[in-house]
């Protein structure tokens, strides 16, 4: 009985160092409960004019194209545009005409296109929203409008140096909206360049200049025509 003592110590070591679970189960695991998704914002939007739950149709929803369409263009230009182009008004109108043909001509490769037809400044304000756009395009009977903005200018290095070379950019921005649903299915960016000498026929540097901008836009717009082309036959 001498190892008595010795045991009755390291039974009373043990019991002051076990750790009793704690809580009404049997298992000493925690168990955390995972947050709920969030599934619509959370933040207070006083403007905004589409609803949580409309979001959520939106997003969730199905979308397609309907099979004919009739499409409406709209131009939005900024003053700086048109100011670029005040000294020349002949070659403002034409160069925009042109712009507007090479629309029209790759909208009606598709087999869908009905229509395509230019809604008139004089129904745009001067500060035109999606909203009142869509409410004009319903007017003129159109499935779809056609909303591009084109920027052009010289490159600031050439502006100065150039003296044989002059070159220039152009970004085209397009969107199409569909006038029933107000849903944008497809918008593209495009920016392009284009280098060219003043040749003989143009009278000043300025006529140079703005043949070598005008360029850059034609090549913006037929990236856009091709991208196009390609959107309406996979729908």
């Amino acid at each position: 009985m001498k190892y008595a003592p010795l045991l009755l110590l390291l039974f009373a070591f043990y019991a002051c160092t076990t750790v009793k679970p704690t809580g009404t189960g049997s298992s000493t695991q925690t168990y955390y409960q995972s947050e709920p998704p969030i599934t619509q914002s959370l933040f207070a939007d006083q403007s905004s004019t589409i609803s949580e739950e409309n979001i959520r149709k939106i997003l969730e929803g199905t979308y397609s194209l309907p099979e004919n369409l009739r499409i409406s263009l709209v131009k939005l230009e900024s003053t700086q545009n048109q100011r670029s182009y005040y000294w020349n008004n002949e070659e403002y109108l034409k160069s925009h005409q042109e712009y507007l043909d090479r629309f029209t001509e790759s909208f009606k490769l598709s087999e869908r296109v009905q229509r395509v037809s230019q809604i008139p400044d004089l129904l745009i304000s001067s500060n035109p929203s999606f909203t009142t756009i869509r409410e004009v395009a319903v007017r003129t009977q159109s499935d779809l409008v056609v909303i591009y903005s084109i920027n052009s200018d010289l490159y600031s290095n050439y502006k100065v140096f150039a003296k044989t070379d002059i070159k220039a950019f152009a970004t085209t921005q397009l969107i199409l909206m569909d006038v029933r649903t107000g849903l944008i299915p497809f918008s593209t960016i495009v920016t392009k360049e284009f280098q060219s000498r003043r040749m003989d026929g143009e009278l000043n540097d300025n006529e140079a200049a703005n043949r070598v901008k005008n360029e850059a836009v034609l090549l913006t717009i037929q990236e856009i025509g091709d991208q196009i082309h390609q959107f309406l036959n996979q729908k």
